[in-house]
């Protein structure tokens, strides 16, 4: 019974320890037999019926089966943004201090805020992911590199750290693991990564599928600089930090809610 119990435990810990990394598509069998998940199109919760069987799912499965619920639930905003939905252009923005992921959208004109979500679950403190292992969100200029329907933690979307700017300094400094696999997704634990639970990243999932991920960008700054400057305090932060700051503050100029 003991030894049944540290075993139950070690997988737990596992699991939390891989985190992020474990965004891989699953297969699920049963015998010989693919099981290919059904969702129904309204549904609000990961334990909705009939259950969910992560596996098999491609993104098109799930803009066919949630899209008329997410569009229902997004449009109401949309509207009163006066944004069409869905847009040409999505950016998010990550503020690590706040806990708040903000969405921001726009047809022709200037960029426009639609609304905001709770950030879960996010580990490390202000400054930069240098390392991996290091338990820090990225702080930067982001794109979203793909789409994961399989996701260990509901629905996911890969971000593309290390960027160049990552990457570049990493070279200089010798660092030869600076990270990867770094994710929005849904449920409310995480070590590297953004969770915004599962409601939330049924919108985004979708939006961003319909727009387009290239057409989504994601800033990433340890607080509001528009509320307050990005300043570089600690010592123990890297020399760049402060050009870093610099570039954020300025992509976010765009974005002020009047």
């Amino acid at each position: 019974m003991i030894s049944t119990i540290k075993i139950i435990f070690s997988l737990t810990v596992l699991s939390l320890l891989f985190g992020c990394s474990e965004n891989k598509p699953i297969e699920t069998t049963t015998g010989s037999i693919t099981v290919k998940p059904q969702i129904t199109a309204n549904r609000p919760s990961f334990y909705s019926h009939p259950p969910r069987l992560p596996g098999q799912w491609t993104v098109n499965d799930i803009l066919q089966d949630y899209s008329t619920y997410t569009m229902g639930k997004l449009n109401p905003y949309f509207t009163k943004a006066n944004v069409a939905y869905p847009p040409k252009e999505v950016t998010l923005i990550a503020l690590k201090k706040e806990k708040k992921l903000e969405l921001w959208a726009r047809d022709n004109g200037e960029f426009r805020y639609i609304r905001n979500y709770k950030i879960q679950a996010a580990s490390g403190v202000a400054g930069p992911k240098l390392r991996q292992g290091d338990k820090q969100v990225p702080e930067g200029i982001y794109r979203i590199s793909g789409l994961n329907p399989n996701s260990h933690y509901h629905l996911s979307m890969k971000i593309n750290y290390p960027n160049e700017f990552d990457l570049m300094h990493a070279k200089r400094e010798g660092r030869f693991t600076p990270g990867s696999d770094i994710f929005i997704h849904g449920k409310a634990v995480s070590i590297g990564c953004l969770a915004i639970g599962d409601d939330a990243i049924d919108e985004l999932f979708v939006l961003t599928a319909l727009v387009g991920k290239e057409n989504v960008k994601v800033l990433i700054a340890p607080h509001d600089p528009r509320t307050t400057p990005l300043r570089s305090y600690s010592k123990l932060l890297p020399t760049w930090t402060p050009e870093l700051y610099s570039i954020i503050s300025q992509e976010m100029r765009p974005f002020n809610r009047r």
